[in-house]
């Protein structure tokens, strides 16, 4: 299956309710045992959350990995001495070296079998270290199960079928919890539920067009007449899914949260 291409403006258009959630990653985030921390940004996508964390830590020697060039092309402005962009795919990133924080923001969703991998990067932790990631929870609401039968409908399905991601692309939070604690490890998961009120035109279509609607973008990318089609009936569903009220039009959007901690020997 062709990787889906990223759009860094069309992600950027709701850049202020992408950010909160990693505003409240970072609050939850304990100070690293260096003072200069060592930080990875695994899935830094257009560098604007890299950028906060350099803002927290202006001493951190910090790296943005990405396997999106679009991303990293957009990313690499926010480059400064102590902070840089390197492509790395988050299904087969292994540390190079110690990390006194790890942090993956809006990632793992898209890694099948993540879970795997979070042992081997708890592993790169240095004593005292901590990962830090945030993930969509909301794959069974109308947004994405709406996405998802539209493409596996009879007009769509030859195209499209098999494209999407499902339910199970994220763990429960007590998964996570789960993975995350062991012996010498704690983990503080959490959940919340954001009731974004978007402004505009059709903007949870606008809002997809970003992310989850991305690998159909993709696939139906040389065939403009089609492209159109489908997002116009998927446009509709949409609006009977999230009808517009007097103030905008409210898109409730569960997010889970953890942060595990490598205790100190």
């Amino acid at each position: 299956m062709t990787a889906p291409t990223w759009d860094p403006q069309q992600y950027l258009r709701h850049a202020d309710h992408r950010t909160r959630p990693f505003h409240d990653l970072l609050a939850r985030i304990p100070e690293p045992p260096d003072a200069a921390p060592r930080i990875a940004d695994l899935g830094c996508g257009a560098g604007n959350v890299t950028a906060l964390l350099a803002e927290r830590w202006p001493r951190a020697r910090i790296t943005g990995y990405d396997n999106s060039p679009q991303m990293l092309e957009r990313a690499r402005a926010h480059t400064t001495d102590l902070l840089d962009f390197a492509e790395a795919d988050a299904a087969t990133w292994i540390p190079s070296e110690p990390y006194d924080l790890i942090v993956s923001n809006a990632l793992l969703q898209w890694v099948p079998g993540h879970a795997d991998r979070l042992p081997g990067w708890l592993d790169a932790l240095t004593p005292g270290g901590t990962l830090a990631l945030q993930v969509p929870g909301n794959f069974d609401q109308p947004s994405h199960a709406l996405m998802r039968e539209l493409a596996e409908s009879p007009r769509w399905r030859a195209r499209l079928a098999g494209r999407l991601r499902h339910t199970d692309a994220v763990l429960s939070p007590s998964g996570y919890l789960d993975r995350l604690t062991a012996p010498g490890r704690t983990a503080d998961v959490w959940e919340t539920t954001y009731l974004h009120l978007l402004r505009g035109e059709d903007p949870v279509l606008d809002w997809v067009k970003g992310t989850g609607l991305r690998p159909l973008l993709t696939a139906l990318a040389d065939d403009q007449d089609a492209r159109d089609a489908f997002l116009a009936e998927y446009r509709d569903l949409l609006r009977t899914a999230y009808p517009a009220g007097p103030h905008g039009t409210v898109f409730p959007f569960r997010r889970i949260f953890a942060v595990a901690h490598r205790e100190k020997s």
